[in-house]
């Protein structure tokens, strides 16, 4: 089975599921099998259920760095939905920090509005914005949603921002310097801060 729980960069990230309705052109799960400290991060055969994250984490030794976790693989962690909040609430029981980096999709994925129980549970999430428009985010990101994505996922962040998240965005710089200003202005008129990630193959 794939790892679970995996390290990267003095950080502690979950993986829980190899399932995305993105097809970035820039995604880093098409350069290898695995990022940091982890040997695999591609599933077999299926999702990891609640008992088998709760074991990966029961097993992992946090001392070195601290009580915090990023649900974050390779797949869109809202794709195993109903998983990610029982684990949440889980670790939220147990004192855990909780950051989620999700594609912003969850409502068109999971067919209904989730902002509010996911804000419940996450402290903060970064969400990928990757283009300023709707027709170049469906060229960069290949969405399955085709068109209406771009807007669910700018709806998506401000009902997240307005259940009281801490909410970031965020653009790799494979995309134009003329696009990266456009999200700032963007997320500006958010009132959401934009990070600029330095891509890594």
């Amino acid at each position: 089975m794939a790892d679970i729980v995996y390290t990267y960069e003095n950080q502690v990230y979950l993986n829980i599921t190899n399932a995305c309705p993105c097809r970035c052109k820039f995604c880093i799960r098409n350069n290898g099998d695995a990022v940091g400290e982890a040997k695999t991060l591609w599933f077999d055969k299926h999702n990891p259920d609640f008992e088998e994250i709760k074991a990966a984490v029961e097993a992992f030794d946090f001392t070195p760095y601290g009580k915090s976790v990023i649900f974050c693989g390779y797949g869109e962690p809202t794709c195993n939905y109903d998983v990610l909040i029982k684990a949440c609430k889980y670790l939220k029981e147990n004192g855990f920090y909780i950051r989620l980096n999700t594609n912003g999709l969850s409502d068109l994925i999971n067919k209904r509005s989730t902002a509010k129980e996911i804000c419940e549970m996450v402290d903060v999430l970064s969400i990928s914005l990757n283009a300023p428009t709707a027709e170049k985010y469906n060229d960069i990101s290949q969405p399955a949603y085709g068109e209406k994505s771009f807007d669910a996922l700018i709806k998506f962040a401000i009902e997240c921002k307005e259940y009281g998240a801490q909410v970031k965005m965020s653009v790799v710089d494979v995309i134009s310097e003329e696009d990266i200003e456009d999200c700032k202005k963007l997320c500006e008129k958010l009132g959401i801060p934009l990070r600029v990630r330095e891509y890594t193959a």
